[in-house]
């Protein structure tokens, strides 16, 4: 697998030299600075591939070109935001960058509740909270039917909670689920936001009246409208699961599991529309089983993202070590290495660590952390590619 590293630009307080350092192949980044639903121009697309370049690495992933929530909804101007999608894409396959990493879930692509959960050793790492989850929706967003989503006894702990919940404590309830894992990735709500939760709200109600299967479809309309450009540059398309894999703030979510997974890879079976194998994601859902999914779906895997979680008895679940988890991160290199050699692949959501807190980085992506993450990978992956006589230089 290619050696890759999640960059946010030229702003990044990781530079480039450094990761050149630390021995990635291959930069995984994005035009941060284009809103959502806007055309990424051929210029500006080279501009950063020169940049890169000229550090001795190569643009290897988009992540991400966004999808307007427009076109997951099928509001009145998807036609308009896909064409502008398209124009994207053929602007990034002039210039040879030829692997997207995309999401298709509905608001919000990813949710935490603590993004500086305590470890005895004195790093720490992020954490969803079912409980506290709970509360923010039905204390903080208020939103309607959520009760209906939760047991009695969740309930009865959400008002529990709402004794001793502190003015701070709600705020940083709606900073880490709704603003700070989202603002720094092109999200919905900038970190700039005056309101925040009112924001919200609106972008939720646009889904009102859209189900699973009306998902579904606004999925397939549109990668049926983007594969003939994907196939004359020979860009691979691959989604992101949801993360966590469950059903949140009564949206649908249509990433979740291998039965999932199988039915968008047929609704449009084109070898150019495939899976961002996010065995983080994955491992978040007790039902789960995610080397086997990693076999079943290696051949239409074009992008891997190594990280690990374990999964708690009262439906909580953690950021695991790169060695740990639910994920089998050993067994998951044997199975790429050997049916996806040249598969780019990024470690993903380290632990805070020698100071990455006093840093700034964004969550989930310290420098020492994911230092530490590639290393242990790089060492799995020399050990798997000796077991299977694979002959490779390790700079």
């Amino acid at each position: 697998m290619e050696k890759t590293w999640r960059w946010f630009g030229k702003k990044d307080k990781i530079s480039l030299s450094m990761l050149r350092q630390i021995g990635v192949e291959g930069i995984v980044t994005a035009l941060h600075e284009v809103p959502n639903g806007e055309i990424w121009t051929y210029e500006s697309v080279m501009d950063l591939k020169k940049y890169i370049e000229e550090a001795g690495l190569r643009w290897s992933v988009v992540e991400s070109l966004p999808v307007s929530e427009s076109i997951k909804y099928a509001g009145k101007d998807r036609d308009r935001l896909i064409e502008n999608y398209i124009v994207s894409l053929e602007n990034l396959g002039k210039a040879g960058v030829k692997t997207i990493c995309y999401n298709f879930m509905p608001v919000l692509d990813w949710a935490r509740t603590d993004l500086d959960h305590h470890w005895a050793d004195g790093t720490s790492s992020l954490y969803f909270d079912r409980i506290e989850f709970a509360y923010f929706e039905i204390k903080i967003l208020k939103r309607k039917g959520a009760e209906n989503d939760y047991t009695a006894d969740d309930l009865r702990k959400v008002e529990e909670m709402d004794k001793t919940m502190t003015a701070e404590g709600r705020h940083r309830l709606v900073e880490n689920i709704i603003v700070k894992t989202q603002g720094f990735v092109n999200g919905n709500i900038s970190e700039d936001e005056k309101k925040p939760v009112e924001v919200f709200r609106h972008l939720l109600s646009l889904y009102d009246g859209v189900g699973r299967d009306e998902l579904r479809e606004n999925m397939r309309y549109f990668l049926n409208a983007i594969m003939p450009v994907c196939d004359k540059y020979d860009i691979n398309m691959c989604v992101h699961p949801d993360d966590p894999p469950r059903q949140l703030l009564g949206l649908p979510r249509i990433v979740t599991c291998g039965e999932d997974i199988r039915w968008f890879l047929d609704a449009v079976d084109n070898p150019h529309n495939g899976l961002t194998f996010c065995a983080g994601s994955l491992s978040a859902g007790a039902q789960n089983d995610v080397p086997a999914l990693a076999r079943q779906f290696a051949s239409r895997t074009h992008f891997v993202h190594l990280r690990s979680t374990n999964v708690l008895p009262n439906g909580d679940f953690i950021e695991a070590t790169h060695l740990g988890g639910r994920a089998h991160i050993i067994e998951l290199v044997r199975i790429f290495e050997k049916e996806r050699p040249n598969v780019p692949m990024r470690v993903d959501h380290a632990r805070l660590m020698l100071g990455d807190e006093r840093r700034g980085y964004n969550a989930g992506y310290s420098f020492h952390g994911r230092m530490l993450a590639l290393g242990e990978v790089e060492g799995i992956m020399a050990t798997v590619d000796d077991e299977l006589g694979i002959k490779k230089e390790y700079k």
